[in-house]
């Protein structure tokens, strides 16, 4: 099993993280899909999505690539092909990069429009996501918007 964790890992690096690095990017993401159709063109087995999942979660690839998990999407146990890692590059003593366009050789750190955008917009879906799993889903959430709007228009 380690082997084809090894294989996930090594797909994980050349298709997400050194594209990532090259860009400049110090956020990035892997969907588990993306990373799947890409094993199973390569032989991997395809009832592994379990193993792909942990691969690109685990302790020992995070401390490898210098990297933190951000958030992780898709279903609570964290297994599926929905699945998407969001990753934060960290600096080697272990505390994290913020967003810059700049080299990490460079002390000064500056946030780009467009990656403050997607930190805000980041923290609003987690908002999001938690109000509507307290009405217990989607569809209790759209329950609850029109049942306000029903009672608004008496």
């Amino acid at each position: 099993m380690s082997k084809l964790s090894d294989k996930v890992r090594e797909v994980a690096v050349s298709m997400y993280i050194r594209p990532a690095r090259k860009s400049g990017k110090n956020e990035f993401s892997i969907p588990v899909r993306g990373l799947s159709e890409t094993l199973d063109g390569e032989g991997f087995p395809r009832n592994h999505i379990p193993q792909i999942c942990s691969a690109i979660q685990a302790q020992k690839f995070l401390r490898e690539q210098n990297l933190e998990i951000v958030r992780v999407d898709g279903p609570e146990k964290k297994q599926g092909t929905t699945v998407v890692v969001h990753y934060r590059v960290i600096r080697e003593n272990g505390g994290s990069i913020s967003r810059s366009i700049m080299p990490p050789s460079d002390s000064s750190i500056i946030e780009t429009p467009k990656d403050k955008a997607d930190r805000l917009i980041a923290k609003i879906r987690g908002v999001l996501r938690d109000e509507i799993a307290s009405y217990g889903g989607a569809e209790g959430f759209i329950r609850w918007v029109r049942s306000e709007e029903d009672e608004d228009a008496r």
